[in-house]
């Protein structure tokens, strides 16, 4: 039972004394769009929450394993999927030469699918080693974007214990952090490429449940407090969809109440839905508002 509508949603999620997503490239720090002064929280990120949630709450359920989860050497998980589809004779040789077919490899690709949501939920390029095909995931994530300027805080901290006996070399260290930051993020889901991969109805309404829940389950120091705001859906009555997607968002709004002072929570912020001007054929959801 595979999903028939097009969907597109909006979700909101705020931090507070805390970094949503830092940038190697800078330190650790925040990302930032820096012509704007925005913040930036990339796909990958929140795809990561969602890919932990799932494993907690189904706890290895026959389907919903994780294929890009912490330490995983994939290319053994391909050889392990062409001993499962009974094509050992098809396995990589010695000396590097592929030798899987094309009818192996998509029966490969097909139990990946079935065995792991988020290759059947975003998709996986699993053409190395044992090749196991490639898949277009039928749900795909925008970067984050804060809806005002974040600034970017930065604390040193010490550390009293050493790691070496030389007690007179404390190490020091530095912590990035965002005051206050609302974040948004546009998602997009495909029925055809749905159809395609095996992602059900069932495994629809998981992943809203994660965009819920998934902040509660990914707590640290370093994160400090972050939750999902709002999470407003457009679900079209065809596969094709029924108004262009970036008109149904332009219906969501977010404004600072009052722009002269510094954002430091939620209630600083109005979201206004255009409910009257949503197309005939368009059914607008609203799982969570602030």
């Amino acid at each position: 039972m595979t999903i028939n509508n097009r969907y597109e949603f909006a979700l909101f999620y705020d931090v507070k004394d805390g970094n949503p997503n830092g940038d190697p490239d800078a330190g650790n720090s925040p990302r930032i769009d820096t012509e704007t002064g925005q913040g930036l929280v990339t796909d990958v990120c929140l795809k990561r929450k969602i890919r932990n949630y799932t494993e907690l709450t189904k706890n290895g359920l026959e389907g919903y394993n994780i294929y890009i989860k912490e330490k995983a050497v994939l290319n053994n998980i391909h050889t392990d999927v062409y001993k499962q589809i009974g094509a050992e004779d098809e396995l990589k040789s010695k000396d590097g030469k592929r030798k899987g077919s094309d009818e192996t490899v998509i029966k490969a690709r097909q139990w990946m699918c079935e065995n792991f949501f988020d290759v059947r939920t975003f998709g996986a390029v699993m053409s190395t080693g044992d090749n196991c095909g490639q898949v277009r995931g039928p749900i795909q994530l925008t970067f984050s974007r804060s809806i005002d300027p974040i600034f970017s805080a930065d604390h040193t901290i010490t550390r009293m214990a050493v790691a070496e006996d030389r007690a007179e070399k404390q190490t020091m260290g530095r912590k990035h952090t965002v005051p206050y930051g609302l974040y948004r993020c546009h998602g997009f889901i495909s029925p055809a490429l749905a159809n395609q991969t095996g992602f059900t109805q069932d495994d629809l309404e998981h992943f809203f449940t994660a965009l819920e829940q998934m902040f509660d389950h990914d707590r640290s120091a370093s994160k400090g407090e972050m939750a999902t705001r709002a999470l407003i859906i457009f679900k079209h009555e065809s596969s094709l969809g029924n108004a262009p997607a970036h008109k149904l968002f332009d219906l969501v709004e977010v404004k600072n109440k009052d722009s002269s002072k510094p954002s430091r929570s939620i209630s600083d912020y109005d979201l206004s839905i255009d409910e009257a001007n949503v197309p005939d054929k368009v059914e607008l959801i609203k799982k969570i508002i602030w």
